[in-house]
């Protein structure tokens, strides 16, 4: 045989595509070559693939190998082609008889034939189903995740001569299954609302955050407590459904920071870098775009701590993902677009010594300086934060109060009520929270009394908002009854939902 043909998969973006491995000789000169559009890691398995073939104790054949990638008008990327590319050279060579035409192979190979962790394993094992493929041999750190997929068989090795000898008989491989992998327990304890002592008002402006959706900023002097509250968030989310799992855990398999005891990502995921990350950074990028910050936190939260601080760049990036909630990546490799459905809490100091409006400590930034810190926000991207509530500092009666604050289960628990009848009103709709009602179905869903809309009317003439604050505040109104139970918006829900609205207010503007 000169000429064999092995399946493989790859990724771009979130979404995994077949790849033909194929192989052939010729009788020219020794020459072992890949072509593809292979990139350097790609390429290198050339080195990889024969240094295993002669350590596994097979024959690297002394004539001229081609192995092609196809379709060779996609990228490959990584070392996830070194299994297949070993698995085709034993079979263009003859020293394996057959390998199913229905089984795909996936994995990185290190000189002695051990098999490697890849990245995307989950997104490939589901696209290996839906291609019809029966098996798909995978590396034994990648069985966790791929053993959630149902309609394939999945083997997990950690050497090739366990697939060589499953092909010919000689050893029988045993199916990955989902109970070879039970849930893990978390060690580190909880972190809950009981901890935090006071800022009730914070404290409800998260619940009502957390039952709509919404987007969050948090002003106050430094040591009030801001981080404490943004980190407790995730623990009054709604749980996730098993289909958005699955899509955080795609995209950090892709990402590469999916552990390898890991299944499936259960708790929402909470990401806070540093304010000197970059634009790519937050947004994603590379040579061949990966998933940044935005991504990694679909479907649960970015925490953005002292948001002044951020490059601002970096923050206008954020603009396109909190209005579209995804994000298209143009490079000359092609263009990815990555989900990054997220709730975004940002901190931020009222000033820059921290201290304006503070009780007992004096500011002492020059006149205009406040002004000038809250313009490194720009106004565009504060208008997409539904709520901006300041953060006083405790006050030592509430710091040596012993009795319990309210725990996160409470509050969870009028959050998942308030979410079920949000889940009842759009149905089939498309839409899943109050944050993301469209503009069009906005008066639909969020009818209100003659009084609120009165209210409304006052605020809105007297602060000078925009029209996607007037929306912001009618969406969170619609939160607030929904948490009370009440199907129209009134007065004291409009009311509410302006006084989150604090940068609004002339005190923050002058």
């Amino acid at each position: 045989m000169s000429f064999a043909v092995i399946n493989s998969l790859g990724c771009l973006g979130i979404d995994a595509y077949g790849v033909k491995v194929e192989a052939d000789t010729d009788e020219n000169l020794p020459g072992f070559d890949v072509v593809g559009l292979p990139d350097a890691s790609v390429k290198e398995s050339r080195d990889r693939v024969r240094a295993a073939v002669h350590n596994c104790g097979f024959e690297f054949p002394p004539s001229r190998v081609t192995i092609n990638l196809a379709p060779a008008d996609i990228r490959k990327e990584g070392p996830m082609y070194d299994l297949p590319i070993f698995m085709a050279v034993l079979l263009v060579t003859r020293q394996l008889d057959y390998v199913p035409e229905d089984s795909a192979f996936i994995g990185e190979l290190s000189l002695a034939g051990e098999v490697r962790p890849v990245k995307g394993v989950l997104a490939m094992t589901i696209q290996a189903r839906d291609l019809g493929f029966r098996s798909l041999y995978i590396p034994l750190a990648n069985a966790a995740e791929a053993s959630v997929v149902d309609g394939i068989t999945v083997y997990a090795v950690e050497k090739v001569e366990e697939i060589v000898g499953h092909i010919t008989g000689r050893r029988e491989l045993s199916p990955v299954a989902p109970d070879d992998f039970p849930e893990r327990e978390s060690n580190a304890a909880p972190l809950d609302f009981s901890d935090v002592r006071g800022q009730e008002y914070p404290k409800r402006a998260l619940e009502v955050a957390a039952a709509g959706g919404h987007n969050v900023l948090l002003i106050g002097p430094p040591g009030s407590g801001k981080s404490m509250l943004a980190k407790r968030l995730p623990s009054i989310l709604p749980d996730m459904t098993f289909e958005e799992s699955i899509q955080v855990t795609k995209i950090h398999s892709i990402a590469g920071i999916l552990p390898p005891d890991v299944k499936l990502i259960r708790q929402r995921p909470f990401r806070s870098p540093h304010h000197s990350a970059s634009s790519v950074a937050l947004a994603g990028g590379g040579r061949i775009p990966g998933p940044g910050e935005v991504s990694l936190a679909h479907n649960g939260v970015l925490f953005l701590d002292e948001l002044p601080e951020f490059d601002k760049s970096a923050l206008e990036i954020l603009r396109q993902p909190l209005e579209d909630h995804q994000i298209t990546i143009s490079r000359s490799s092609g263009r990815i677009t990555y989900p990054c459905d997220f709730q975004m809490i940002a901190a931020m100091n009222p000033c820059q010594c921290g201290y304006f409006g503070h009780p007992t400590r004096q500011c002492t930034c020059r006149a205009g300086a406040v002004a000038k810190y809250l313009g490194k926000i720009s106004g565009p991207l504060l208008d997409r934060m539904d709520i901006h509530v300041e953060v006083p500092p405790v006050e030592y009666k509430e710091l040596s109060d012993s009795r319990p604050s309210e725990s996160s289960q409470r509050i969870k628990e009028r959050v998942n009520k308030a979410r079920r009848v949000q889940q009842e009103r759009f149905a089939g709709t498309g839409i899943r929270c109050n944050a993301r009602i469209t503009p069009a179905t906005l008066h639909e869903f969020c009818r209100m009394t003659d009084d609120a809309s009165r209210v409304l009317q006052m605020a809105f003439d007297r602060l000078k908002m925009s029209g996607r604050a007037y929306d912001r505040i009618v969406k969170v109104s619609r939160t607030v009854a929904d948490l009370d139970g009440e199907d129209v918006i009134s007065s004291q829900h409009v009311m509410e939902a302006i006084r989150y609205r604090t940068l609004d207010r002339e005190y923050w503007r002058n």
